[in-house]
């Protein structure tokens, strides 16, 4: 896992990481990183149902 995935998957927003990585553009990172974000959509949606349902 590179640090970009990294510092998605620990919560940090995508505008942390385009900095971070030096990007000049938001779409760039989005771009490339977009494979991890149904990843975090899904870890978000578990941890909702787990509050709202124990």
């Amino acid at each position: 896992m590179d640090g970009a995935t990294f510092l998605l998957v620990s919560d940090a927003s995508p505008w942390t990481v385009m900095k971070v990585l030096g990007h000049s553009q938001i779409g760039l990172t989005m771009n490339t990183y977009a494979h991890v974000l149904p990843e975090i959509e899904r870890a978000a949606v578990d941890e909702a149902a787990k509050h709202l349902f124990g």
